[in-house]
């Protein structure tokens, strides 16, 4: 009877998956803390798409997201004695990976050919001419709006996640983003307006 009960709207099996889920993955985090570098790498396998999704939104190229990942998964294992908290090693590893693209792409010359680039990040139903647009809009975003957009839109963050790979107050994390949606909303309305 008090099996089937629903708290939060996932059944109790569920919850008790993601439970289950969560102390696996924070063994893990306290074993790689500790040194032991195939628990690292199984959180890192864990993470990789959500890395990678990151590092191609900063530099929209495969092989220079491929670069900041190698890079930040190498500083991540050179620096996890200093993780203090298992519960935030996801958040911990996207700082360390802002870090890594923003190295990167101050080391790289920028060209891109819209002939030449594809976008490797798919998504359904948005034309291909609406996604660049975007992307655009949100490249020429300041850095930190840019930061927060992709953090928020792309892997699904919370404001405190956010703020917390940031280092920034969660009201910071706020205004940046009302900032961005309002500068990227003018954006895309007068690329639209121009176009016609």
């Amino acid at each position: 009877m008090y099996e089937d009960k629903k708290t939060d709207g996932a059944p109790k099996s569920e919850q008790g998956e993601k439970l289950q889920k969560k102390e696996d993955t924070d063994l893990l985090v306290r074993k790689a803390v500790r040194g032991n570098i195939d628990a690292y790498g199984q959180l890192i396998e864990q993470n990789k798409a959500y890395l990678y999704r990151t590092a191609f939104l900063y530099c929209k190229d495969e092989e220079n997201a491929m670069d900041i990942v190698q890079d930040a998964v190498l500083s991540g294992f050179r620096n996890i004695g200093s993780l203090k908290e298992p519960d935030y090693f996801r958040t911990w590893l996207i700082r360390i990976l802002i870090n890594a693209a923003k190295e990167h792409l101050r080391k790289i010359v920028p060209f891109e050919s819209l002939e030449t680039t594809e976008i490797a990040v798919p998504e359904k139903g948005i034309p291909v001419e609406e996604k660049w647009d975007l992307y655009e809009a949100i490249d020429n975003l300041p850095e930190k709006m840019k930061t927060v957009v992709i953090l928020k839109y792309f892997n699904d963050l919370k404001l405190n996640e956010i703020a917390e790979a940031m280092q920034i107050p969660e009201g910071s994390v706020s205004a940046y983003l009302s900032r961005a949606k309002m500068l990227l909303q003018q954006c895309l309305k007068e690329g639209y307006t121009y176009a016609r």
